[in-house]
């Protein structure tokens, strides 16, 4: 295509600026295909091959040129209502209620295209969180699905170039392994205040959605779930999302835990590490840890995206299957330094749905804003520029000023213009765990360290208030009102104002948030099931 060529030759800033507004252009043009397409079915209900057509990705029609096969998301048209779960007040009861909407919405429904597709020998994966099936198939499979009444629309399953930040040389570890306080960004942000109190995060275990995690650090062990002292149990505590890659460290469908590019090992530590011998990394180590490995080398796809946010949902057994699930194990919260970026294909509507459930479980979702500033409006990726997602920007640590790379609001390319981020941490030269050995140390620079920052004080501020346990408008708005406000106006059209597109509503600041006082979300009522009439 020749506008994918234009994108690809671009100087980078520019090239993410004119591919937002070409991406917006698209959305609009598909939106605009929806209205017509009840005129063109056949009397069967099926759509004609024009119509069936609008509704498959410009991504899918690509990859599937001259014979090819890709694979690609069939979306159904009949998604499951989770609005009932505001009603409903403890992780228990809101995670059992998704999961068993979602699996009685995609049983109910998927049923016929999955034997179609066992009929002619289509390779498939159903996904529930979303009402969806992941499908590898030729340009003819694509349309014969898409021409289906009950398919909203077909969108690609590109694999995804994550930029994960570098880590300092190797020999560079040997001069940080032992500091002498406690580390910049855990100070910044008055964790250590917090933990004065006696809350480190006891009871919270948080979801690294990441590159995996080297659990035997000795930052870490301790604090995974799956270790009690003596012995180890995977088992509901790791899952591997990465099933086709080739020659990676980890191999595919690893039993253990294990990180292939020390990005989730650095942002675990941040989140809850503490080696107990002067290494204190973590915002909240009284807390612990699971993961769900979502990308390989930095490499990750909507599928394995959400093959993870279903895990998390209700976590399964290391060889079991999403139908084994239980969704009382499910971690309180997850961090996720990762993104979905539209110029590889990702659409922008792809994820919101299985985002939208975890939030609807009560498991906040913490957010990497991306690292593409200083231009406004780069907040592009799925899942930050969502509503659902709390999104974390980046400061230079020890300073209130926004790092150049951290990307900034509104968001435009699904037209809401919502401003983002929604808060800001330290992120720069932000020491931790990585993955060379049980006892390596060294930094890392980027949204992704933001993130663990913000995660971890959600933990801490759950384990000090439990009164705001998965009520995560509630926490949001806690942890809003006791930033640190910090002027700016450059990505919002006027005068410096507070909140705003560079920093959302400011530095985090856990102690403050731990002893603001709570304005609770008031709980709509359920509805009263009529009475039977005789």
């Amino acid at each position: 295509m020749i506008t994918d060529s234009i994108c690809a030759f671009m100087p980078s800033p520019w090239r993410r600026l004119f591919c937002s507004f070409f991406f917006i252009g698209a959305a609009i043009a598909a939106w605009g295909t929806i209205d017509s397409l009840g005129a063109n079915r056949t009397q069967d209900g099926a759509l004609s091959e024009a119509a069936a057509t609008k509704k498959i990705a410009a991504w899918v029609v690509e990859h599937t040129v001259n014979g090819q096969k890709a694979e690609f998301m069939v979306v159904l048209v009949d998604q499951a209502d989770l609005r009932l779960t505001a009603a409903l007040s403890t992780k228990t009861e809101k995670g059992r209620f998704v999961y068993d909407t979602l699996r009685n919405k995609s049983q109910t429904t998927q049923g016929p295209i999955l034997q179609w597709l066992r009929e002619h020998g289509i390779e498939y994966r159903s996904f529930y969180i979303v009402n969806a099936i992941l499908v590898k198939g030729s340009r003819a499979i694509a349309e014969e699905l898409a021409a289906r009444p009950e398919v909203a629309r077909v969108e690609g399953n590109p694999h995804i170039q994550n930029s994960l930040p570098q880590p300092a040389p190797v020999e560079l570890y040997r001069d940080v392994q032992r500091p002498e306080t406690i580390e910049p960004g855990i100070n910044y942000t008055h964790a250590p205040d917090v933990w004065a109190m006696g809350f480190t995060g006891q009871g919270m275990v948080v979801g690294s959605a990441d590159s995996g995690v080297r659990w035997t650090h000795n930052a870490l062990r301790a604090h995974y779930r799956g270790w009690d002292g003596q012995n180890v149990d995977h088992d509901y505590n790791w899952h591997d999302a990465i099933h086709d890659s080739s020659g990676n460290p980890c191999g595919n469908d690893s039993p253990v835990p294990c990180d292939d590019d020390g990005h989730g090992t650095h942002t675990t530590g941040t989140t809850v590490g503490d080696d107990g011998a002067g290494n204190q990394i973590g915002m909240a180590p009284g807390a612990k840890w699971i993961a769900c490995r979502n990308e390989a080398e930095g490499i990750g796809s909507p599928a394995r995206y959400i093959e993870c946010m279903e895990f998390f949902l209700a976590p399964y057994p290391v060889h079991g299957t999403p139908n084994d699930g239980d969704p009382s194990k499910a971690p309180y919260l997850t961090n996720n330094s990762w993104g979905c970026i539209p110029q590889d294909g990702c659409s922008p509507s792809t994820l919101q749905a299985a985002v939208d459930a975890q939030v609807a479980a009560g498991i906040m979702m913490v957010v990497a804003a991306g690292n593409d500033g200083p231009n406004c409006s780069t907040v592009v990726y799925p899942p930050c520029i969502y509503e659902a997602a709390y999104t974390v920007g980046a400061l230079f640590t020890g300073a209130d000023t926004i790092a150049p790379f951290s990307s900034r609001g509104p968001v435009i390319i699904d037209q809401s213009n919502r401003m983002k981020p929604n808060i800001t941490a330290p992120g720069t030269q932000t020491r931790s765990s990585v993955n060379t050995s049980d006892d390596a140390y060294g930094t890392r620079t980027g949204t992704s360290m933001a993130t663990p920052h913000v995660a971890g004080a959600v933990a801490l501020l759950w384990s000090a208030r439990a009164e705001l346990q998965n009520d995560i408008s509630s926490t949001r708005s806690v942890l809003d009102r006791a930033a640190v406000h910090i002027l700016d106006g450059v990505c919002d059209g006027g005068p410096p104002v507070t909140p705003n597109n560079t920093y959302g509503k400011g530095r985090l600041d856990i102690l403050a948030a731990v002893k603001a006082r709570a304005i609770p979300t008031p709980r709509p009522r359920p509805t009263p099931r009529p009475r039977p009439t005789h």
